[in-house]
């Protein structure tokens, strides 16, 4: 009986470790810059990103579900045919809390695409995050901005 329990035990904490999924991305980090361009904005267009993210509790909810549906089949039974009922009461508890937790979360991110035209005549496209206080429109200067960790921030020249 304890090991099915630990067996159950160690299901439900695989899959609580394997259901989170984010994004890893540093902002407010200080970055040496490795070369400026100047140019004019050509193009300007607003996109989003959307992510579908788990609730990171759906791991424990799932585990609880399981957890007390193994301790009500538990009270069935005796002998092999309480073990099996314990065993059907974790999995179905653990599949309900499951299914009632499982609506994912959609985030949104506000990004914007801009076609940059450099003073020596190079274009590019850059995608970065909308900015409220920065809104580019086309004709725009700016400056792009090579940062040290392989990436490019586009700001207006002032």
């Amino acid at each position: 009986m304890k090991t099915i329990s630990l067996g159950i035990l160690a299901l439900c904490i695989l899959f609580f470790n394997s259901t989170s999924v984010y994004a890893n991305y540093d902002r407010n980090k200080a970055v040496p810059v490795e070369k400026v361009l100047f140019g004019s904005v050509v193009s300007v267009r607003n996109i989003s990103h959307e992510e579908l993210i788990r609730d990171k509790k759906n791991g424990w909810h799932t585990f609880g579900g399981a957890l007390i549906g193994g301790v009500i089949g538990n009270q069935f039974g005796g002998g092999s045919g309480r073990d099996v009922a314990t065993i059907l009461g974790a999995i179905i508890g653990g599949s309900i809390a499951n299914n009632r937790h499982s609506q994912p979360e959609k985030l949104i991110t506000y990004l914007v695409e801009l076609m940059i035209k450099t003073d020596s005549g190079e274009q590019f496209m850059v995608i970065q995050d909308y900015d409220n206080s920065m809104v580019f429109h086309s004709k725009d200067k700016v400056r792009m901005i090579y940062l040290a960790n392989s990436t490019v921030r586009i700001d207006k020249q002032r």
